[in-house]
């Protein structure tokens, strides 16, 4: 099958295309027949690309963890599931990912697509939703009715965690570019703060959540607008270096969740949540919005590797 491998060091990280074996699911796993992943640029620089679980040096990792396609084959004790089902999901970080024409998972990573999505949607979902949901509603416990800062709001975790928090009642405060006040007003946020002006905390009354995707001093101005029994989760302070306990407490990876995606599989077929795709690409293409030669169309939403087209062919 066609795929696109890291076989590069770890610290000039690039993609290239290879033919490798179509992978055979094994058991209690499933095999998608991928139609279109998503791109997290980042994802070559971290642990997981280079490394095994177990510590060792990894080479020929294959990105892309979160997909969206339809199910060609699966292993013995797989019953949620049927050949040719559409799903979207994503696999862990250890995982292979779905830049090629083929990956495997497992039941508890995947569930049914959203009818009225596309697969280049789609795939734009599970990574960011997800993250949006585990930092709210696991991580900070938030209520309705408090109030929510989400630091770099309109980014592919950003934008989900805006439109989650909203849905949830609370009252939600973002910082983004001039450029995106309206769309994230559009999107439910009550205040938003041009991250350019002056400076948040300045305008801000306190907050009882606050989201970080941003990281830098963006994270570290954070502390001060919380209120004394506010919480703060982060996605961004793993390149920072720091030995702040409380940014290492802050700090959490997106897991993968069947029934946490079902969920926001619902509220997107009920118009709940908006998806946003940047631009589309064909696999061959792959390395170019991995190493950001590919821009979002209107700066907004996931780019997104399309590996099988509308029309059926791969690429």
């Amino acid at each position: 099958m066609k795929a696109m491998q890291v076989n590069s060091p770890a610290s000039d990280p690039t993609l290239f295309p290879v033919e490798v074996p179509q992978p055979i699911p094994g058991d209690g796993e499933v095999l998608i027949r991928v139609y279109a992943a998503g791109v997290t640029p980042t994802e070559l620089l971290w642990y997981p690309t280079s490394h095994t679980r177990t510590g060792e040096p990894r080479v020929g990792a294959i990105p892309g963890h979160e997909f969206s396609g339809a199910i060609s084959a699966f292993g013995k004790d797989v019953q949620a599931f049927h050949v040719e089902q559409p799903v979207f999901g994503m696999n862990d970080w250890f995982s292979e990912g779905a830049t090629a024409e083929f990956c495997l998972t497992r039941p508890e990573n995947i569930t049914a697509k959203p009818a009225s999505l596309t697969h280049e949607s789609a795939a734009t979902v599970p990574i960011g939703a997800l993250t949006a949901w585990q930092g709210l509603f696991e991580r900070a416990k938030l209520q309705p009715g408090e109030r929510v800062l989400v630091q770099g709001g309109a980014g592919a975790v950003g934008l989900f965690v805006v439109q989650l928090a909203h849905l949830h009642g609370a009252y939600v405060i973002a910082t983004a570019s001039q450029h995106s006040i309206e769309f994230l007003q559009q999107l439910g946020a009550d205040e938003v703060f041009d991250y350019q002006g002056a400076p948040f905390e300045d305008k801000l009354e306190k907050v009882d959540v606050v989201f970080d995707c941003v990281g830098g001093e963006t994270l570290e101005r954070s502390w001060g607008v919380l209120k004394p029994s506010g919480r703060l989760v982060t996605i961004a302070a793993q390149s920072e270096g720091r030995e702040d306990q409380r940014v290492k407490d802050a700090f959490f990876i997106v897991e993968p969740n069947s029934k946490q995606l079902a969920m926001i599989a619902e509220w997107i077929e009920e118009k709940k949540l908006e998806t946003f795709v940047g631009a589309i690409v064909p696999l061959k293409l792959a390395s170019d919005a991995y190493r950001g030669a590919i821009k979002s169309n209107g700066g907004h939403g996931k780019i997104v590797v399309s590996v099988i087209p509308v029309s059926g062919t791969t690429n």
